[in-house]
């Protein structure tokens, strides 16, 4: 089956990275429909050699469309997903609308690509960005010695508030350069430039952010254990593309630091970077553009009996949202799970 497919959000900066994405990975397209609202539709966008309208998001416009690719804010999506599930499609949502809903398969390729055998509402959410990376590493390591307990503390780039955060940022680097004083801040909670930002998204239950409940409800419903505790801290440092995370484990089991990272050498999706003295560690820089996930600064946690530190880092926009939609798309293909008109 050769699909047709509509990626709604086209204009925004996740929306353009699939489309990226899309033709990097050479994903099979018999039509493809570019959506956005109201304000975009006009526009143009050129995919694969062939320039497209970019058309408004509408419900008569998942009519035959076998695909959908979904970057909106969580009210958009609670709106159209469904409609384009009751025409027929398969959607990948990137929002936080559908990822708790237990009729909602939420789903990384490389840790529970089964989860989309069975797709009741015809949704399949896109975990967060930074939960994504992480249980890309986790899962190896879960698997060989069952983990009990998570301690995350993230370095998240500005990229994770879309385009707006980047203008901000980039514009306050400027004056910086300039010595001027900074513009006022909009995007994120606080100027960002010259600054970590523990505070920069909407506050939840106990203190913890919206964020860090997010890593800590999703973790475990990908992982499949709820018994796995996550302690995370999420921040927000002046980096543009790249989040980057600091992550403790404690195992049920003993593990070594050569078995964890044999383990993660195998693992699909990851590749291991582990030499700090020859200056081989991930980094957010060397991350941008890629679809992996990085790990390293491998180490044994002395305080507990089987714990281990880990450094993650992955391109935000890429594996934390576009490259994963497009990966579940695949792994529907692939096993032909997607419905047949």
């Amino acid at each position: 089956m050769v699909p047709n497919v509509a990626v709604v959000g086209a204009t925004g900066a996740v929306g353009e990275i699939m489309r990226q994405v899309l033709v990097e990975r050479n994903f099979p397209v018999r039509s493809i429909k570019f959506l956005a609202s109201e304000r975009s539709a006009g526009k143009t966008i050129e995919f694969r050699g062939k320039t497209y309208p970019v058309e408004p998001l509408r419900p008569e416009a998942f009519a035959g469309v076998d695909v959908v690719l979904s970057s909106t804010p969580a009210s958009v999506s609670r709106e159209y997903s469904p409609i384009a599930a009751r025409a027929g499609a398969v959607v990948v949502d990137n929002s936080s609308a559908w990822r708790m809903d237990p009729e909602v398969p939420l789903v990384v390729p490389e840790v529970n690509a089964g989860a989309l055998a069975h797709i009741p509402k015809g949704i399949v959410a896109n975990p967060n960005c930074s939960t994504i990376q992480m249980v890309v590493a986790l899962k190896p390591l879960h698997d060989l010695a069952r983990i009990k307990r998570v301690v995350v503390s993230t370095y998240q780039a500005s990229s994770g508030k879309g385009a707006k955060g980047l203008f901000e940022l980039d514009a306050q680097i400027a004056a910086l350069g300039r010595s001027e004083s900074l513009p006022p801040a909009t995007a994120h909670a606080a100027h960002l430039a010259g600054n970590v930002l523990p505070h920069d998204w909407k506050m939840g239950e106990e203190g913890y952010s919206e964020e860090e409940w997010k890593m800590i409800r999703e973790t475990r419903k990908i992982m499949g254990d709820e018994t796995i505790q996550v302690s995370p801290t999420t921040v927000r440092v002046p980096v543009r593309i790249g989040h980057s995370e600091a992550v403790n484990l404690e195992f049920e089991r003993p593990i070594t630091v050569e078995q964890a990272r044999e383990a993660l050498r195998r693992a699909p999706g990851i590749i291991l970077q582990d030499d700090p003295a020859r200056g081989e560690v991930p980094l957010a820089l060397q991350a941008v553009g890629r679809d992996e996930v990085f790990v390293g600064r491998i180490r044994r946690d002395p305080s507990v009996p089987h714990g281990l530190n880990l450094w993650v880092v992955a391109d935000n926009l890429r594996k934390g949202a576009a490259t994963n939609a497009v990966q579940i798309a695949e792994v529907l293909l692939q096993h032909h799970w997607l419905p047949r008109r």
